[in-house]
């Protein structure tokens, strides 16, 4: 008998990466607001409901206020930058777009998505789950374990990577996904502002966890150590094992494992329909629905215009557009992040040409 599958979606770690994936090209509507971040989140959505088929899912939010961690050290997180408005927008209608799939939003006061998720992923694995940490964030391999994976989305097209307890080890050098947690503490996160031990990087974190085996481990042989590094390490001993614990993901959160809420339902079509005429999700709207709506012919003055992406996508029956009677802009792809971007944008559309 298969395994159910649970699929966890770490929401603003995706969010985000969504909005910065069209960061030189932003999607902008007829109403002039910015929807990378609705449309980019709602693409992977959907290609990880299709391609890997969950059994279960859901999203989860960090809540807003102070969590546990800003009362250990006031300083967590306190060098981020605010977050752009645009996010700060999109955020409901991607909460919307969700309650239309039938996905449950999560999200626990006083605790990270981060914890919410390693929680919710240690009681279904204890339930016989195969479960997907989905999210971008490296702190996730500290949870990694035979039935718990990371599954980070692809970039640029590529494909998703998925890091069960081997490829963690690979990717950082040690002995077991929990050490992960022990090169955070040394290496410390500037994202979250955990100070960690000065001086010290990912790569000499990684080889101190691999000769020393943890932070204790590391202590009891610090005579070992020699010159500035000795004089760090030893220095910033209290600081290191501050940063173990900020760095260390709650599996004991506060929250309730209901099973039956977390199966994957049939979306509300109707729902869905009027959301994407809203934001004017045209292609993605034909993507998901399978269906384009007609439009109505309405009177108009003679000097209105269509709004760019409308003509953009407009098709003729018999006579298609072409380059004088199609509105149309320019954008150089010069770099990665602006192909990325094109790709994007191609992958909803039913056909394409280069000239």
């Amino acid at each position: 008998m298969e395994k159910n599958k649970l699929f966890l979606l770490d929401a603003y770690a995706l969010i985000f990466r969504a909005y910065y994936a069209f960061i030189r090209n932003p999607r902008v509507n007829s109403k002039g607001m910015n929807t990378s971040a609705v449309f980019g989140f709602t693409m992977a959505l959907d290609d990880v409901i299709k391609k890997e088929k969950p059994s279960h899912i859901a999203v989860v939010f960090d809540p807003p206020g102070p969590t546990f961690r800003h009362e250990m050290f006031k300083e967590y997180k306190a060098n981020r930058d605010a977050t752009p408005e645009d996010i700060k927008n999109a955020v409901p209608y991607i909460k919307q777009i969700l309650d239309a799939y039938g996905i449950p939003v999560i999200e626990v006061m006083g605790f990270e998505a981060d914890d919410t998720i390693g929680t919710l992923a240690r009681i279904a694995a204890e339930k016989g789950f195969e479960v997907f940490m989905m999210t971008p964030d490296k702190d996730f391999a500290q949870l990694v374990t035979e039935h718990v994976k990371m599954f980070r989305p692809g970039r640029s097209g590529g494909g998703a990577d998925v890091l069960g307890i081997e490829e963690v080890k690979e990717k950082f050098g040690i002995e077991s996904p929990a050490q992960v947690i022990d090169i955070l503490a040394l290496m410390g996160d500037a994202a979250d502002n955990i100070p960690g031990c000065p001086g010290v990087g990912e790569k000499t974190a990684a080889k101190l966890i691999a000769a020393y085996g943890s932070v204790d481990g590391l202590y009891q042989n610090v005579e070992k150590l020699k010159g500035k590094q000795k004089e760090k390490v030893i220095e910033n001993k209290e600081q290191v094992y501050l940063s173990y614990t900020l760095a260390t993901i709650n599996q004991n959160v506060p929250v309730k494992f209901d099973e039956s809420a977390l199966i994957m339902s049939e979306m509300n079509q109707e729902k869905l329909k009027e959301l994407f005429d809203e934001l004017e999700f045209r292609n993605l709207y034909t993507r998901i629905l399978g269906e384009r709506k007609v439009p109505q012919p309405v009177q108009g003055s003679l000097f209105d215009t269509l709004p760019e992406e409308e003509a953009i996508v407009a098709e003729l029956p018999k006579d298609r557009g072409n380059i004088h009677s199609v509105k149309h802009a320019y954008y150089l792809m010069d770099n990665a992040q602006k192909r990325a971007s094109l790709r994007a944008e191609l992958a909803v559309k039913k056909e394409f040409c280069f000239d």
